[in-house]
C-alpha cells in the first residue's frame, strides 16, 4: 500500500503536495504504531471529508463483501468507489491506477470529484500493520473472519490479529463496526473497540457456535448453480429483511459476506427493500466460485488457504450430489510454508479427484510445494490424488476426465493474469484456459 508507482494519466492524480503530505503522514503513522491511539482519524485532506469510507478486513471474503456493499450502495442510487484485491471502480468504470499510495489517493480523489459520497474498501492486514487507519478515515468496519493465512507474514497469530484489529480502534465515536459473531477473534476485537463504537453482529452456523447474540443469524443457507439463499432466525432486521437475502454469488461463504454487506447497509441508511434488491442483482465476482460451464459444472475460485478451499470443496460437493468433484489446486511460493499440508488435507477429505499443481512457485521447487500438499491431501483418506505440474495441463485432465454431472474447481488464482516462476510472471488465465479446453472439446 505505501510504495509509490505513476498513476494512469486517466485518473484523477494527486498534486504534488498531496503526495507529500500522504508520505509524511505514512512514515509519522509507521514511527507511531506502538504509541496510543488518537481519535479520530482526520480526513487526509480536505476533499476526502464528506467521503464516508467503508473498511472491510479479515482473512477470507473482503473482495466479495466490499463488491456486495458497494452493489447494495449502487442500488440505493449513490455513485460508490470500490477498491478491492480486482482493482478500482467508480460504478462500472474501472480505474486504471496501481494498488499503492498514489493509486488510492488518485482513485479516491476522482471519487470525490465525481460527487461519491461512499467508499467501498478492502483494506489488508499489511496496511493495517503500517499504521494506515491513522494515516486514512475509515467510518465503518467490516471483520469478516480470521484463519491462519498470512500468518507468518505477521510473524504470530497476536500480531496478525493485532494488525486487522487496527481498523477498528480508530474508528470515531458514534460510528460502527460489523463483526461476525461465529468467530473467536471478533470477540477479541469487540473487546478492544472503543466503548462510544456501535457494534452489529452477523453469524453462519457452518463457522461454528454463536458467540455473541447476532443481528442478522442465518437458520439455513441453501446453495444451487444458480446462487444461495439464506434463511434469517427471527430479528427485527431480519423481519425489515422479509426473513431472507439472495444472491447470485454460489456458495455457503458467501453468506456470511451477504449478512456483513446487509448490516453494513442498513447502518448506512439503505431500506430493506433496497438491500434485498441489491443483493439479488449484485453481479457475479471474477475469480470468486466464477462459473465458465454448467455442463460439466466448471468453476474457478480464488481460494488459497485451508478454510477457504474446505468450504470451496464443500460448496462443490452439495452441486455435485451424487457426481464427483475435480479439484486442480496448487500453492504459492515463497509464503507460509506450514498451510500447505492443511490445504492438501482439507481438499483430500472432501474431493473425489484432486489434480495438484503449480501456482505462482515463484524462486521455490514446484514439486516440493505440491509434496506438501500431497503429503496433506493423503492424510485426508478421500481424494484420488496425482500431481501435474504444468497447471495449463492441469485444468485440461481435469475437464477432460468430467461427466456431464461433475464439478471441476480450479482453485488459487482466482481474477489473477499471471503465472509467476523465478522472477519472470507469464501470462496466465485459469478462466481463458478453462474456456479454451471446453471450446476444444465442444468443437468451438
Amino acid at each position: 500500500m505505501f510504495a509509490m508507482a505513476t498513476p494512469s494519466r486517466d485518473a484523477a492524480a494527486p498534486t504534488a503536495d498531496e503526495l507529500h503530505t500522504l508520505e509524511q503522514m505514512e512514515r509519522q503513522a509507521l514511527a507511531r504504531v506502538s504509541e496510543a491511539v488518537t481519535r479520530p482519524t482526520k480526513a487526509a485532506f480536505a476533499w476526502a471529508d464528506p467521503l464516508f469510507t467503508v473498511g472491510v478486513t479479515g482473512t477470507n471474503g473482503k473482495t466479495s463483501t466490499t463488491h456486495l456493499i458497494a452493489a447494495v450502495l449502487r442500488a440505493a442510487g449513490e455513485t460508490v468507489l470500490l477498491e478491492s484485491t480486482i482493482g478500482y471502480f467508480l460504478n462500472d468504470l474501472p480505474l486504471a491506477v496501481a494498488r499503492t499510495s498514489r493509486g488510492y489517493v488518485a482513485a479516491m480523489k476522482q471519487a470525490a470529484e465525481a460527487g461519491a459520497r461512499f467508499a467501498a474498501v478492502e483494506v489488508t492486514s499489511a496496511a493495517l500493520a503500517g499504521g494506515f487507519a491513522r494515516v486514512w478515515r475509515y467510518d465503518l468496519g467490516v471483520f469478516t473472519n480470521l484463519t491462519r493465512d498470512h500468518v507468518v507474514a505477521h510473524g504470530s497469530w497476536e500480531h496478525y490479529l493485532a494488525s486487522k484489529a487496527q481498523l477498528f480502534v480508530h474508528l470515531a465515536p458514534g460510528r460502527c463496526a460489523v463483526l461476525n459473531a461465529a468467530d473467536p477473534a471478533a470477540l477479541l476485537i469487540d473487546q478492544i473497540t472503543p466503548a462510544d463504537v456501535r457494534r452489529r453482529f452477523f453469524a453462519v452456523p457452518s463457522r461454528g457456535a454463536c458467540l455473541h447474540p447476532a443481528e442478522l443469524l442465518a437458520a439455513k443457507v441453501e446453495v444451487s448453480v444458480e446462487g444461495t439463499r439464506i434463511l434469517l432466525a427471527p430479528s427485527a432486521s431480519a423481519e425489515s429483511l422479509g426473513g431472507e437475502l439472495e444472491t447470485g454469488l454460489i456458495g455457503e461463504i458467501f453468506a456470511e459476506n451477504v449478512l456483513a454487506a446487509a448490516l453494513s447497509a442498513l447502518e448506512l441508511g439503505v431500506g430493506a427493500r433496497v438491500v434485498q434488491r441489491g443483493m439479488k442483482l449484485a453481479p457475479p465476482i471474477e475469480g470468486r466460485f466464477q462459473v465458465v460451464s454448467r455442463e460439466p459444472i466448471v468453476v474457478v475460485d480464488y481460494a488459497h488457504s485451508p478454510d477457504a478451499l474446505a468450504r470451496t470443496a464443500d460448496t462443490a460437493r452439495s452441486l455435485a450430489g451424487a457426481a464427483r468433484t475435480i479439484f486442480v489446486a496448487g500453492a504459492g511460493g515463497g509464503a507460509d510454508t506450514p498451510k500447505r499440508e492443511p490445504m492438501g488435507r482439507a481438499l483430500g477429505e472432501r474431493v473425489d479427484y484432486l489434480i495438484l499443481t503449480s501456482d505462482n512457485p515463484r524462486d521455490e521447487n514446484p514439486a516440493d510445494i505440491a509434496a506438501a500438499l500431497e503429503h496433506g491431501a493423503r492424510r485426508g483418506g478421500r481424494a484420488h490424488v496425482r500431481t501435474e505440474l504444468d497447471r495449463r495441463a492441469a485444468i485440461r485432465q481435469a475437464i477432460e476426465q468430467a461427466k456431464p454431472k461433475d464439478v471441476v474447481v480450479i482453485a488459487g488464482k482466482g481474477h489473477e493474469r499471471g503465472q509467476t516462476m523465478g522472477t519472470v510472471t507469464e501470462p496466465f488465465s485459469d478462466v481463458d484456459e478453462a474456456l479454451a479446453v471446453l471450446g476444444a472439446l465442444r468443437g468451438g
